[in-house]
């Protein structure tokens, strides 16, 4: 572009909320990588909920559908918190997805349910970091940046559980959500495929 930007991502200035420096250079990293994280699970939602089909398919599709848009509101009060404590977001794609503890499911279509296995392990992933993150804001009186993380937290726990009430044994599902090796293991089910 040609123009040098006023403040890159990583520079902190000064905070209107009375935080340390030393407390806003700990958090302005974690939060940046969180809304790494919750770019990747926002378009991985998105993917799956395009490509969710079979019997659970319209309850699939609302319920991923209300998790990326769950999601997209976190990201953005994710990206305004770190703006509170004088940071920048990272906000290219690109750069995100390097910063991200958690990966983009590679590119095609899986079934039903290795892509929510998937999300689970993505949710928790999230779950372990955002704890991580409640305990650095405790350490530097951060009681605000606390009370968000909290809140995400409990909304990713939420996902998870409600991600794993999909994957119960007992279903009626076959084709796309049938393991390998339940189609494998059931006469009736090998017939189908």
């Amino acid at each position: 572009m040609g123009h040098a930007p006023l403040r890159r991502v990583g520079e902190i200035e000064g905070n209107p909320v009375g935080l340390s420096r030393e407390a806003c250079e700990a958090l302005v990293g974690d939060l940046d990588r969180h809304l790494a994280a919750f770019s990747v699970l926002y378009h991985q939602y998105h993917k799956h909920h395009w490509l969710v089909v079979g019997p659970q398919f319209r309850d699939l599709h609302l319920h991923l559908e209300g998790y990326y848009e769950e999601i997209h509101q976190h990201f953005d009060q994710i990206a305004e918190r770190l703006t509170v404590l004088g940071g920048i977001p990272t906000s290219s794609p690109r750069e995100q997805e390097k910063l991200a503890y958690i990966q983009h499911e590679p590119e095609g279509m899986y079934r039903i349910r290795q892509m929510l296995q998937l999300d689970i392990e993505c949710e928790k992933a999230v779950c372990i970091e955002l704890r991580k993150s409640i305990k650095q804001a405790l350490e530097h009186d951060d009681f605000g940046t606390k009370r968000l993380l909290e809140t995400w937290l409990g909304a990713a726990e939420d996902r998870a559980h409600h991600l794993e009430h999909f994957l119960e044994a007992d279903t009626m599902e076959v084709g796309l959500t049938a393991s390998e090796d339940e189609i494998e293991e059931d006469p009736v089910l090998e017939e189908i495929s």
